[in-house]
């Protein structure tokens, strides 16, 4: 299988998916990863490298967002979590967090039309506190518009830490014990689970991580404990759905095992 470059940013977003149904690799549909999530990193080192300042390589990611999500429909990928800004991201300057919030906001709002089309079903992964209101609106209204799409689920991470999420459903866990609902020894996985963000989406099954860092920076802990990880040396500005199949070729390769053993 072929997987050649393609300078993602000459090409503006893709009016829809399956432009070119010939380029699309003919994986097993029963190996797709059922469940995705990206970590989108490297948009500020691609801007230094150009002489830019950093809302530029920002900017550059745009395209590369919805050719990625053209790609997970194209490939048959049912769930898609973008990491779009952490918890830590606060951490960074005042004026990159406020053009990250309002560049965030404008994106689902210009974008939503397009994604109501390809049948997205926009989610969102995050909390609520300190994330602006605009921003919180237009998910909400994103949300509603497409709530009855099924070719794929895009989940936005937007002011999500994995263990925020994890202390928030411990927190709801302890209201429901104070509250007599449940006894505080009967606390189980499956319990846990059911008090995560979005409970109905199935564990992730395969993490990809652009700009060549090894680490998974607080996503997704629970979800992907089992998931397998894919380590791209391309900063995301770069990326697109090439990047995307090449990592789910890989994923579909590996012997997935879950603790357990082959048996034949």
């Amino acid at each position: 299988m072929s997987f050649e470059g393609v300078d993602y940013q000459s090409l503006s977003v893709p009016d829809a998916p399956f432009a070119d149904p010939s380029r699309v690799p003919a994986f097993p549909a029963e190996a797709v990863p059922r469940h995705v999530g990206v970590i989108m990193d490297g948009n500020g080192r691609w801007a230094k490298q150009r002489g830019l300042v950093r809302t530029e390589g920002h900017k550059a990611a745009e395209p590369v967002v919805f050719d990625t999500i053209a790609g997970a429909i194209e490939a048959g990928v049912r769930y898609l979590s973008l990491y779009t800004f952490s918890t830590e991201n606060w951490k960074r300057s005042p004026s990159e967090v406020r053009f990250l919030m309002g560049f965030s906001r404008d994106i689902i709002h210009r974008r939503v039309a397009q994604m109501d089309e390809w049948g997205v079903r926009v989610r969102w992964s995050g909390r609520r506190p300190r994330l602006w209101k605009s921003v919180i609106d237009e998910l909400e209204v994103a949300m509603e518009r497409t709530k009855h799409n099924t070719t794929i689920d895009v989940v936005f991470c937007i002011n999500y830490g994995g263990r925020a999420e994890l202390a928030d459903a411990a927190t709801a866990i302890a209201q429901e014990v104070a509250a007599g609902k449940i006894k505080g020894s009967k606390v189980t996985e499956k319990m846990i689970a059911e008090h995560l963000y979005n409970p109905d989406i199935p564990d992730c099954d395969l993490v990809i991580r652009t700009s060549g860092e090894q680490r998974t920076s607080n996503f997704l802990p629970w979800e992907a404990a089992y998931a397998e990880l894919s380590f791209v040396p391309e900063l995301f500005p770069e990326c697109g759905r090439d990047v995307l199949w090449r990592s789910i070729d890989e994923y579909v390769r590996r012997d997935r095992r879950f603790g357990g053993v082959k048996t034949v």
